[in-house]
């Protein structure tokens, strides 16, 4: 147990490739984590106090009973946290361990400093703080990145009832990784069932994979934000109304996007940089023309511009995530075209983002980063 107070830094995420196609059984995504990150500040305390700066909430009181946090508040914003809390709590309690009071603060700086959402995944690293905190305070060990994630992924679909945990893993391993998701029916189901955390933790999760993977040095990755934040939740709903209404399209666009993810996923295990693009452009491909089959705008015109621009200076680039709006990225073959390319964007209407990939999933933070 770690008596000293401790900041646990966690970083966000984009999704690079194979968007909508992970949340059917072993279709593989690219996914990366990013250089901004959440906070989650942890002392011991006289009383258990939590602190959320970003919603202005201060020293609220929490209690844990019979498996569940409840914290002092009337605000919806801190369901994520609570039933972080309640397992991270619960695993601790599985294991014979039992927390003195704390003080528990969090802030993030995955969105602009306006308030404005970029899609990095910000419930995600909240959860993936919470647990990596509480686990890395109270537990005699230092607790696995397996474990962090499975904890946090539990937490976050529970919560939120669907995903695919990506965020969850870039949080929790950093880097990059190509991933498949456990389903989050399949992880519902099995948490309902299962009698102790410890048992569902140990099961067979038979969908799920995860392997890092390494970027070419000669690849540079550029970020642009459209101005316009989107709904994921709304976006993928459209989309998989398309599997009822028009299967055979569909199961083209499953078939597609796998093979875009295989040929970048090739081209970073080959050191092609040539394969790499052509993986991306077949994924934007693939997006755009799923986007037209289920009358969805999942390639906005400024996001097609910073696709089309991408291309004209010799890289790829494509919507991340599910697209609609938040940001691009694109992949450029040298340091030159992908400045160029960001001037470009500007002078578009699109606002180049200082985010790079990060190697670390949740780390304790140095002490001058704790503010």
């Amino acid at each position: 147990m770690c008596r000293t107070p401790m900041t646990i830094k966690v970083p966000g995420k984009l999704m690079i490739a194979g968007e909508f196609a992970v949340l059917h059984p072993h279709h593989n995504l690219v996914v990366m984590a990013v250089d901004r990150f959440v906070y989650a500040s942890i002392q011991q305390s006289d009383k258990n106090r939590l602190t959320l700066e970003d919603f202005k909430l201060h020293d609220l009181r929490f209690a844990y009973n019979n498996k569940d946090v409840k914290i002092d508040t009337d605000d919806e914003r801190v369901h994520f946290i609570e039933q972080a809390m309640s397992l991270a709590f619960t695993y601790l309690k599985e294991h014979d361990v039992k927390p003195d009071p704390f003080k528990l603060s969090i802030r993030s700086e995955l969105d602009d400093v306006s308030g404005v959402k970029y899609g990095l995944g910000s419930s995600a690293a909240v959860v993936t703080s919470v647990i990596t905190a509480i686990l890395k305070k109270y537990l005699p060990y230092r607790p696995s990145a397996m474990l962090i994630f499975k904890l946090a992924a539990v937490s976050h679909v529970i919560t939120q009832r669907n995903g695919s945990g990506a965020d969850v893993a870039a949080s929790s391993y950093g880097g990059f990784l190509q991933y498949s998701s456990f389903q989050s029916d399949w992880l519902i189901e099995a948490y309902e069932n299962a009698k102790t955390l410890q048992e569902l933790l140990e099961q067979d999760w038979v969908y799920f994979s995860l392997k890092p993977m390494k970027l070419l040095e000669d690849v540079y990755v550029c970020i642009g934000w459209t101005g316009k934040p989107a709904s994921t939740k709304k976006l993928v709903d459209e989309i998989l109304k398309l599997k009822n209404d028009d299967p055979a399209r569909f199961q083209q666009f499953l078939t597609s996007s796998e093979n875009a993810v295989g040929d970048f996923l090739k081209g970073m295990t080959e050191s092609d940089i040539a394969l790499l693009l052509k993986g991306v452009k077949e994924n934007r491909q693939a997006l755009q023309a799923v986007g037209q089959h289920a009358n969805v705008d999942i390639e906005t015109p400024l996001l097609r511009t910073l696709c089309d621009l991408a291309e004209g200076y010799g890289g790829a680039g494509k919507p991340s995530g599910a697209g609609g709006g938040d940001c691009g990225i694109a992949f450029m073959p040298s340091q030159e075209k992908a400045k160029a390319l960001m001037q470009a964007w500007e002078q578009a209407g699109i606002k180049p983002l200082a985010i790079q990939p990060y190697e670390y999933g949740a780390i304790e933070a140095k002490r001058d980063e704790s503010r």
